[in-house]
């Protein structure tokens, strides 16, 4: 019995810097580009697909100011459930919560079911005409993902950092051999773009691009999960966070660049991995290969920092009994939130062995944008419930409450775009928060120990 009481107050271990932060970050989201946002194509066009692009980097990077001063100040796993619980208060920090675990595991669903496309497809061609079972390549990626976040933080973001940075290379390399610039482009926007192609659906087709067009950037603010775990959260969340929309915003235009010269807007609207199909039509094995490896370490970056997010979130909820508190046990070596993290395994695997991607894909935004939503209404009662002159902040985000008041509209935007396609899932979705939301108030916030819920050295808020 002491053992177990002694197991439950180890604490996380503060081993993170920067560049682990950019690489939780970039590392989660970089699959976007290698999949997933081409659906915009489909959409809506090209066009419309490149105006979803930079609208959706408009609303991430005031996504990435927003949380960048609230977690710098609020430096507690979590990430977005803890600023709910200490702003907002628990029935909308329990909801955050489940928000952040579903985008999390459904993305991290989806990238186990790219794994498993992406060696269909080298099978296939090599030869193996009627491919290959991909369920065994699903389970042992996660298997071996979750195996990684159970021994330790530091290893995992680490290997996260490398891989990224290779995936990340592989678009640059990309670009570049395409471009033009050892040679003649293989380049074809004017011939494949023109006329009714542009715009194949007017502009509500750029509307509808928004829903996927959220997927060039769609983890970025997971980045708020390592705020336990970092050596300076006042420098390297604001750090690591605004860098990784930075670098996205490039990765995102030149896989846009690229794509869109190579495919016609009708096969790209629907290809499984167009940044490793745009690599084959150029022609050139050694890059074909380079994208291949680029592809398989974007969607096991992602989903290695999905683990991590998921199951920090899912933590905080525990540690403070929102969840049982059975799931706040931090792992006396490893100091890793290991029975979190082995949760969350079989919940991805039924999602990523028994669903479709473009639904996992889907319920992944849907839980994503309800949490942007509810980042405009935590800032602006953040600055007025405690000034900038009252309590210290590692990161001031400027213009405030512009930024606030854009991703609200541009949150809207995206739900009505989520809706033209998929009204069914959203209304279901929000049927399901409705539901634990009840669940929450009428039996489990009894269990809530209500005088450990302000955790931070703050003074009383203004107006208290």
């Amino acid at each position: 019995m002491d053992q177990t009481r002694k197991t439950e107050h180890v604490g996380l271990a503060r081993v993170l810097g920067p560049a682990h932060v950019w690489a939780l970050g970039v590392g989660i989201v970089l699959v976007g580009e290698y999949m997933g946002w081409n659906f915009a194509v489909g959409k809506g066009g090209a066009y419309a697909a490149l105006m979803a692009c930079w609208f959706a980097g408009i609303l991430y990077t005031c996504v990435a100011m927003i949380d960048s001063e609230v977690t710098s100040t609020v430096a507690a796993a979590g990430g977005q459930y803890t600023q709910a619980k200490h702003i907002v208060g628990p029935l909308m920090a329990f909801n955050v919560g489940l928000y952040l675990v579903f985008a999390y595991t459904m993305l991290e669903a989806a990238n186990a079911i790219t794994v498993g496309f992406l060696v269909d497809t080298v099978a296939r061609m090599g030869g193996h005409a009627g491919g290959i079972d991909q369920r065994p390549f699903i389970i042992l990626s996660i298997l071996f993902l979750a195996w990684l976040n159970y021994r330790g933080v530091l290893a995992t973001l680490t290997f996260n950092l490398v891989i990224t940075a290779i995936a990340f290379s592989a678009i640059i390399v990309l670009f570049l051999a395409t471009a033009g610039l050892p040679g003649a482009s293989p380049l074809r926007h004017a011939e494949l773009m023109a006329g009714a192609a542009a715009l194949p659906y007017g502009w509500l087709g750029i509307l509808a691009a928004m829903h996927f067009g959220l997927w060039f950037y769609l983890g970025i603010e997971g980045t708020t999960q390592a705020a336990e775990e970092v050596r300076s959260p006042a420098r390297a969340l604001p750090f690591g966070t605004l860098a990784g929309v930075m670098t996205l915003a490039i990765a995102a235009t030149l896989t846009w660049y690229v794509c869109t010269g190579l495919m016609p807007w009708e096969y790209l609207g629907q290809a499984g991995v167009p940044l490793f199909d745009a690599a084959r039509l150029s022609g050139s094995g050694l890059l074909m290969a380079f994208l291949g490896i680029g592809t398989l370490f974007a969607t096991l970056a992602s989903a290695n920092g999905c683990i991590n997010d998921a199951s920090r979130a899912w933590f905080a909820m525990a540690r403070d009994r929102y969840l049982p508190g059975w799931f706040g046990a931090v792992h006396p070596r490893y100091r890793t939130p290991y029975r979190s993290i082995i949760f969350l395994v079989p919940i991805a695997l039924v999602f990523a062995l028994g669903a479709p991607i473009d639904q996992v894909i889907t319920f992944s935004i849907l839980s994503g944008l309800l949490e942007y939503t509810f980042m405009p209404l935590n800032i602006i009662l953040f600055r007025r419930k405690w000034p900038l002159d009252t309590i210290r902040r590692g990161y001031e985000h400027p213009f405030h409450p512009l930024p606030a008041l854009v991703l609200l509209a541009l949150c809207g935007t995206a739900f009505l775009a989520v809706f033209l396609g998929y009204g069914t899932q959203l209304v279901a979705m929000i049927a399901f928060y409705i539901v634990v939301s009840l669940w929450f108030h009428f039996w489990r916030y009894r269990f809530v120990d209500r005088g450990a819920q302000f955790t931070m050295p703050w003074p009383k808020p203004r107006g208290y």
